[in-house]
C-alpha cells in the first residue's frame, strides 16, 4: 500500500499550476474571511511604500520589508490553525484555546518584530 496521499499525483507543470491556484485562494479566503488578515495586508500596503521615501541602505530597507511580510505569514498560519481547530469543533475546550491563543501570540512576536526592527533602523542611527 502506498504511504502518499491519494490527493498527491500531479507533478511538472500541472503541480505548479494547481498549487499556484490553491495558494490564491488561500489568500482570497483570508482577505474575505479575516479581518486580522485585512489589518496585516492594510499595515503592509503603509508600510513597504514608505521604506522607498526613508533614508535606510538597501539592506535596512530589505530588512523592514522582510519583517512586514513576515507579519503576512504569520497570520495566514494563525487565520489556518483558527479554521481547523474551529472545523474540528465550536465547543469550547482548553486545547483549542490554547492552539487559537498560541497563534496569536506567534502574530503578536510578528508585529513585535516590526516594530522592534523599524525602530532600530529608524532611531538608532
Amino acid at each position: 500500500m502506498s504511504e502518499t496521499s491519494p490527493f498527491k499525483g500531479k507533478t511538472g507543470v500541472k503541480r505548479i499550476l494547481n498549487a499556484t491556484g490553491y495558494s490564491l485562494a488561500g489568500f482570497k479566503a483570508a482577505y474575505q474571511n479575516e479581518a486580522a488578515f485585512r489589518q496585516i495586508i492594510l499595515l503592509n500596503i503603509i508600510l513597504i511604500p514608505l521604506t522607498f521615501f526613508l533614508n535606510v541602505s538597501r539592506a535596512e530597507q530589505a530588512v523592514m520589508i522582510a519583517a512586514c511580510l513576515l507579519a503576512i505569514i504569520v497570520e495566514l498560519f494563525n487565520s489556518a490553525i483558527e479554521a481547523v481547530v474551529d472545523r474540528v469543533s465550536l465547543e469550547k475546550h482548553e486545547l483549542s484555546k490554547n492552539a487559537k491563543d498560541m497563534g496569536s501570540a506567534a502574530q503578536f512576536v510578528a508585529l513585535s518584530i516590526i516594530a522592534m526592527t523599524w525602530a532600530v533602523i529608524l532611531l538608532i542611527k
